[in-house]
Order: structure tokens, then sequence, then C-alpha cells
């Protein structure tokens, strides 16, 4: 087994690195704080390249797998997690079927700014009755003589959407009416931006509901066939949650950096409280629990890139890695005691983005029912 990462994914790790020490980290506080889409930054992010990391230079982008992208967004997390989780949204799911099933129109006007940075885009799934349930999805698209889609409903919890210039959609389509994709563009008739939601953690990365009230959409603007998208989506799930397990990573390290850095400089009873062993267990628990967790993430996004099935890996890593995260960002506030509970040091923001990773992706009991069930199945096969 080789371990090593290639020269390409060791340059593109330290250049995201240099650039969250250089760039993030010294804004973090401002970023949580204002709670305001950080524009400057997500330029920034877009001219190193990385919305098209993922994609084809044909569309403008460098071709990387899944790791590489991992490696790249796990730097950016150990800044801001709000940064982070809305590099991610554009990087991935509000931009991924333009480029499956979009047409030349599409990706020449909205992909590719996409990917340069000069367009943002959004995905709608969740429902206020429907989350991790997809048969719940109400959100309808009606073919009109015309020759449009006119979508009703409301969408919730969208990343993205107050500044979006485009929305994936996901609605129930055809005499079946089964999920399927739609493209709306912002200045559609009947797309309605709603309340914007008030979160404890990633306060930066905008996050409203959206509604359709009769909004017409050109049949060139569905996306795939009527139907596909329920099998579309389950194929991108497992990429999201790996990612998703990339971003706990991040968290993660920044916390426990942040501990040792403050066991080593804080002094009780004469001195340092790294040398006191209830400090010590704490740090190698954390400590234990990142290397894991980064094993998992780092092994289900190589199997990705392999060609290798990957769907319970990427399981196991989103649900090690994000429970874990939160343990580690837990006891990071403890190392650093009341301190860890003030606004002025970062563990208290750690503490408070974490638990985003938890929800985005699948929770943990879904997660632990798809991975006992990919379990069983794999017994049965060999029985």
């Amino acid at each position: 087994m080789d371990f090593a990462l290639t020269d390409d994914q060791q340059q593109l790790r330290d250049m995201f690195a240099r650039f969250c020490d250089e760039r993030i980290k010294p804004r973090a506080q401002e970023i949580d704080e204002a709670g305001e889409f950080p524009h400057e930054l997500f330029a920034e992010l877009a001219k190193l390249g990385l919305f098209g990391l993922r994609y084809p230079e044909s569309l403008g982008g460098v071709g990387f797998g899944l790791l590489s992208f991992c490696l790249a967004i796990e730097e950016i997390a150990r800044g801001s997690l709000s940064l982070a989780a809305l590099a991610s949204m554009q990087s991935v799911m509000g931009t991924h079927f333009l480029y499956a099933y979009g047409n030349e129109d599409i990706q020449e006007r909205l992909l590719k700014p996409a990917i340069r940075g000069q367009k943002i885009g959004a995905i709608c799934i969740t429902e206020p009755d429907a989350g991790s349930d997809l048969s719940s999805i109400a959100t309808s698209a009606e073919k009109t003589p015309e020759g449009f889609y006119c979508l009703n409903g409301q969408k919730t919890w969208i990343t993205s959407a107050p500044v979006a210039d485009f929305f994936t959609v996901f609605a129930r389509a055809g005499e079946d009416r089964r999920l399927t994709i739609f493209l709306v563009e912002k200045h559609f008739p009947g797309l309605k931006i709603g309340r914007s939601i008030a979160k404890m953690g990633c306060r930066a990365s905008p996050t409203s509901e959206v509604f359709f009230d009769n909004c017409l959409v050109p049949e060139d603007h569905r996306l795939g066939e009527v139907g596909e998208g329920e099998g579309a989506l389950r194929k991108i799930l497992s990429d999201v949650r790996i990612l998703t397990g990339a971003l706990a990573l991040g968290v993660a390290r920044a916390a426990l950096d942040d501990a040792i850095h403050y066991s080593a400089d804080r002094k009780q009873f004469g001195k340092p409280i790294n040398q006191f062993q209830a400090i010590q267990i704490h740090l190698a628990e954390m400590g234990t629990d990142l290397e894991a967790a980064t094993h998992l993430v780092h092994y289900a996004a190589w199997r990705k890139d392999a060609g290798l099935s990957h769907q319970r890996e990427a399981a196991m890593a989103k649900l090690f890695a994000t429970e874990r995260a939160v343990s580690i960002c837990d006891k990071a506030t403890r190392v650093l005691g009341s301190y860890g509970f003030a606004m002025e040091f970062a563990a208290q923001r750690y503490f408070r983005d974490i638990r985003f990773t938890l929800y985005g992706g699948g929770t943990s009991e879904i997660l632990k029912l798809l991975i006992a069930r990919e379990m069983v199945q794999e017994l049965s096969i060999v029985d």
C-alpha cells in the first residue's frame, strides 16, 4: 500500500495551506461575526482554480480527482468552515448537474462563469417535510402547452440562495410524478427567495427558503430525462459524503492545533498544562481520532478516483469523520477551559461550526442504516 501523495497533490495542499494561513485565518473571526457572504475570498478561491478542480480543462477546469479536491477543501475548512462550505457547494452540488446534463448554451453562460467564480450556483432539494426522505419531495413541475415546465413548491435550507445566480431544482414531473432536475435562473418569474435562516454556526454561509410560484422553466432547462433525478442524485451523494468528511477534517485539525498550542503556552501550578495527564489524554484521543478519520476519508476518495465501489466507504468516512470531529472540537474547548467559552478564541467557533457537518449528505442515523444494509447485502452475496 502506498499512502504517499503525488507531487501535484502535495503542491496543491501546500498552496491552499498557505492561502488559509495568510488570507483566511486572519479574517475568520470577522467573517463569522459579519455573517455575510465573503465575496472577496470567494473570488480569490476562484482565481486559485478551486471551483474547477474536478472539471475538465475544456470547461476551464483542471481535471483533478476527488482526493485532490478533498486536500484543498480541508485546508480551507481549517481556516473557515463557512467559506469552505460555500466553496464546496459551488464546486460540487451547485454545478455538477450543469456539467452532467447541461447543453452547450448552459455550460457557456453559467457553468464556465461559475468555475471562474463569476456566477454562483445553488441546489434545491430539501423541503419543510422532506429531508432524508426523498419520496416526500412535493415540488411539482407541470408541462404547459407552450412547452414550458411550471414549477410550484417550497424548498428550505438552501445554501447560497440569497446570492445565487442559478438553482438546480428537484421536482416531480411526468405521469409517474418522478423526481426530475430543472435549472432555474434567478431572473425567472415566479422564483422568490424567502426568509434567511439564522444558524448557530457557519454564519457566513447564507441559507434561505426558496419558493416557486408558477415559475416557468424552458424545456431545454430540464437537466436529464424526466424521472432521472433520484438516480442522478444518489450517484453524486457518495462524493458529497466524502467531501463533508473532508470539511470535518479541516475544522478538527484547526481545533487540535489550537489545543496543542494553548496547552503549551498556558501555565498552572508552575508548569505548562500539557504536562498534566488529563490534558495529555485529551490531546492523544483528539490526535488518534483525527488520524483515523483522515485515513477513512482519503481512502474513500481514493476508491472513487480509482473507479472502485465506494458507497459504503463514503458513508463510513462521513459518519466517523463528522462524529469524531464534533468530539475533537468539544475536547478543544475543555483543554482551553473557560477560554474555550470566550468569543475571542476560535475554539467556540469550531464547536459551533462543526455541527453543520453532521447533517449535510445524510445524518449519522441514516448513514448507519445504509452501512448496515451494505454489509448485510455483501454477506448475502458471499453466502
